[in-house]
């Protein structure tokens, strides 16, 4: 790839400066993995330069955590040591911003026991979930970025030797997130600004019920929470800092009414539950509930997600995508959600993001589950978007209004 130390450092600059947006004298975090180390470093640069007052890395490796969980015993599952909880609280209390490099190998926790990762996911999540609703807010800046690795090129592109389908998927990764020598912030500038009309669109008509359609099985309507607000591209923090919390990103997504939910859905891309993928499957709601589901492979997996908690079977988020859109007409499958899900519709079981909703930031989790808002440990996205996918929007007057037709917007 020509340039390629430019266009990383263009993308380093972009994780800094559009994604986190690090302010001066800021406490910056990055969580990083260890197949990743030279991109973080320059991140860590870029964060310096932009002028952070400290950034501070937390390292993490796959197979390890693997291995962690193949031999670990229930009772070390279930620890949650308090400098990992008096690590968040100091990020809080410091106002940092975080950027997390997400780096997948999509078959890394194949044979390994669902049950166990769910088992440390329920005992951390409760200790955590003063972080987790803090970020879910928008206090503070955060953003995603993604890195490849041998195995995951290799998953994403089978049939080349293993340096170039690393060389291909970098290629993707640069592409999909508009990283351009010289043009990266302009285009991101640019492109939150496109995002934004759309959300002003959709925030204007205030529709009660959305009603999706496709020819594979999906018929699902859903209600949309009174004073939703759509959102997607760059989001403000509760002080008033822009920032783009996924990098790449094509959605415009709100909170659906976590009891107002029926029909089925099928799934379009694979998904990846706790490092197991799921290839298909389906799922069917009734009043805001899961209460029947298929799979096509690993169907533990996605019965021991669904049952997380009370709020695992329900919904936090309905997001829309042009079928016609830059990460679906590269036509390549990431098996990784921060990339797929910005090629296709998606929804997200468990929890909802309170700055979709208005002056979500400043209500109790009683106020916003009165509102419909639907809490739980998990928030996983899994794409239903397809070609030939209609979406039908009613608004509290009853007019019909058609927002997708052949899988695209149209209004």
């Amino acid at each position: 790839m020509n340039n390629l130390n430019v266009l990383l450092r263009e993308y380093a600059k972009l994780a800094v400066k559009i994604g986190a947006n690090v302010q001066p004298n800021q406490l910056v975090l990055i969580n990083a993995p260890i197949e990743a180390v030279d991109f973080a470093r320059l991140i860590v640069e870029e964060a310096y330069i932009a002028g952070a007052s400290k950034v501070m890395v937390e390292w993490n490796d796959g197979v390890s955590n693997k291995l962690f969980y193949q031999y670990a015993s229930d009772e070390i599952l279930t620890e949650v040591p308090q400098y990992v909880i008096d690590k968040l609280h100091y990020f809080i209390d410091k106002g940092g911003a975080a950027i997390s490099i997400t780096s997948p190998n999509p078959d890394l926790f194949k044979g390994i026991d669902p049950k166990k990762m769910a088992i440390s996911h329920q005992a951390s999540a409760p200790k955590t979930k003063f972080y987790s609703e803090h970020m879910m807010a928008s206090r503070s800046q955060w953003t995603i970025v993604a890195y490849p690795n041998n195995e995951w090129a290799k998953k994403v592109f089978p049939n080349d030797e293993v340096e170039v389908a690393y060389e291909k998927l970098l290629e993707a990764i640069l592409y999909s997130s508009r990283v351009e020598e010289n043009k990266t912030v302009l285009n991101w500038k640019n492109h939150i600004e496109s995002l934004d009309k759309h959300n002003k669109i959709l925030n204007n008509y205030n529709f009660k019920t959305l009603h999706f359609k496709n020819g594979i099985g999906t018929d699902l309507t859903l209600d949309l929470v009174e004073d939703h607000i759509w959102a997607g591209g760059g989001e403000l923090t509760t002080s008033g800092i822009l920032f783009a919390p996924n990098i790449p990103t094509e959605e415009t997504f709100t909170m659906p009414h976590n009891k107002k939910i029926n029909g089925t859905v099928v799934s379009t891309k694979p998904l990846s539950i706790r490092g197991q993928i799921v290839p298909e499957f389906k799922l069917t709601f009734k009043d805001g509930k899961v209460v029947d589901f298929e799979a096509s492979e690993n169907y533990e997996a996605l019965e021991s997600l669904l049952n997380t908690d009370e709020g695992s079977k329900s919904l936090g988020e309905v997001a829309l995508i042009s079928h016609d859109s830059p990460i679906s007409n590269l036509n390549v499958l990431f098996y990784n959600t921060l990339f797929d899900e910005n090629a296709s519709c998606h929804l997200a079981l468990g929890n909802a993001y309170s700055m979709n909703i208005k002056d979500g930031a400043n209500l109790s989790e009683v106020e916003l589950k009165e509102k419909g808002y639907n809490a739980s440990q998990i928030h996983v996205d899994f794409m239903f978007g397809s070609s030939d996918m209609e979406v039908e929007g009613i608004t509290h007057e009853g007019e019909k209004v058609t927002i997708f037709r052949k899988g695209n917007f149209v209004i």
